[in-house]
């Protein structure tokens, strides 16, 4: 039967980077969301929606906002366990911290569990589309895909490609990573709501065989996305020009293996040259966004407005677990903050597009998650904004719904995210709607 939520309604019109924000937002002070069989059958006035819709059931938000679930384009569960690890910059902290923790996913219990962690932590953040890396084992990529399986979710992965610097518990060869992901690719890819993602980790830590390998292995299955990481570091591009003189710069080298393009997206992306932001432009790849991580291990600071103006799609992610937070919230203030130092202060709506829609594009899972509107699989969440005495204090003021977007974006926790919808039915059973 259909079912309709009413109550004030988060959505988007259009990209508020090409539009502007006031064009781009969908505001609905009485909105309505009706739901059939997963996806969204109707969104708009709560009376239009309920008349076109006679028998169904409608529930009202209880004042909590309903918007898209937060599509999370680059992180990396299972560094779940070694969030707010004290620790230098990017090449100490993986050393240090990431390469330990990894190699304990040989074991396929402690994967598990680890990713029944993942996703209570994400589901609870209002999160419900994860695009994560796993490690070189493949049970952790069985791991990550059963439990998301389990709970109807949408999400992305793949198998870590890693063949030189690394641990030897985390090295394997290019024939291995070939073989095994595309074993993975075969069990996984479209199987439900999974999307394999094809992931070498960085080109440090692949031979220019295993980047050929894994450029191949695109080749042959164009419809998988690509994940890796770029321009994070001054001291990782250092190293890159190091291992590969021969390369333009760092993204020349995924370049020479085939490994940019629509569907590649870069984590990072921040130290970029003039050609690689134009060559970015020109293949169609997307970036992901990690303020917090970027401001938690030293980086530096993306520009966001400089990529989007450049047509690059962005999106927003936590990059946990050198990302310093689960939440969603956290990471639009950071994005905000930054912006503020470049001199390009991103509204409200930039930063909850970039949260939601702008991250599912980067995925170029635009035609699935990432918005409230019809024919979209309904993955939604209801968002209280009276969750904490302060955040009530100050969205009580709010008289616009840009003002009561940037309160949530500064004041909100985890406390703030009521029920969270995955494929049309409730996946967290907190604060029901009445």
């Amino acid at each position: 039967m259909t079912r309709i939520l009413r109550g004030p309604v988060l959505r988007f019109r259009a990209d508020p980077f090409a539009e502007g924000a006031e064009a781009a937002l969908g505001w609905l002070d009485d909105g309505a969301v009706a739901i059939e069989g997963g996806r969204i059958a109707a969104v708009g006035e709560a009376t239009e929606v309920i008349a076109t819709h006679p028998g169904a059931e409608v529930t009202t938000s209880g004042g909590h906002v309903i918007a898209p679930g937060f599509v999370d384009c680059h992180l990396h569960y299972p560094q779940t366990g070694i969030i707010a690890s004290w620790g230098a910059q990017l090449l100490d902290w993986l050393n240090t911290y990431t390469f330990p923790e990894e190699a304990r996913f040989s074991d396929p219990a402690h994967a598990a569990t680890v990713a029944r962690a993942f996703f209570d932590l994400t589901l609870a953040h209002g999160i419900t589309t994860t695009a994560s890396y796993c490690t070189i084992h493949p049970a952790s990529v069985d791991a990550y895909f059963s439990e998301a399986q389990a709970r109807g979710l949408r999400v992305v992965g793949g198998r870590t490609m890693m063949d030189r610097n690394a641990p030897d518990a985390l090295r394997d060869t290019a024939q291995a990573a070939y073989e095994e992901s595309r074993a993975l690719i075969a069990l996984w890819h479209g199987q439900g709501r999974a999307t394999y993602a094809i992931t070498p980790r960085f080109a440090p830590t692949s031979t220019p065989a295993q980047l050929e390998a894994a450029g191949a292995l695109w080749a042959e299955h164009p419809d998988c996305l690509m994940q890796t990481h770029l321009s994070e570091n001054h001291a990782e591009i250092d190293w890159v020009a190091r291992l590969f003189p021969e390369a333009a710069d760092y993204l020349g080298v995924y370049q020479r293996f085939g490994l940019a393009g629509p569907g590649a997206v870069f984590g990072h992306a921040i130290h970029l040259t003039a050609r690689e932001r134009a060559a970015l432009a020109g293949t169609g790849a997307g970036v992901a966004h990690c303020p917090t991580s970027n401001h938690f291990l030293g980086s530096g600071e993306c520009d966001v407005a400089g990529l989007k103006e450049l047509g690059i799609p962005v999106g927003l992610a936590t990059d946990v677990g050198g990302g310093s937070s689960f939440s969603m919230f956290d990471t639009m203030k950071a994005a905000y903050e930054i912006g503020q130092r470049r001199g390009v202060a991103l509204s409200p709506v930039h930063l909850w597009w970039l949260a939601t829609e702008g991250a599912a594009r980067t995925l170029r899972l635009g035609a699935h998650v990432g918005n409230l509107e019809a024919g979209r699989e309904a993955d939604l969440i209801l968002i209280d904004p009276a969750s904490t005495p302060i955040l009530a204090a100050r969205t009580a003021r709010a008289t616009t719904p840009s003002e009561l977007m940037f309160a949530l974006i500064v004041l909100a926790d985890d406390r703030a995210v009521g029920q969270v919808w995955s494929a049309g039915r409730p996946v967290n059973p907190r604060a029901p709607v009445r």
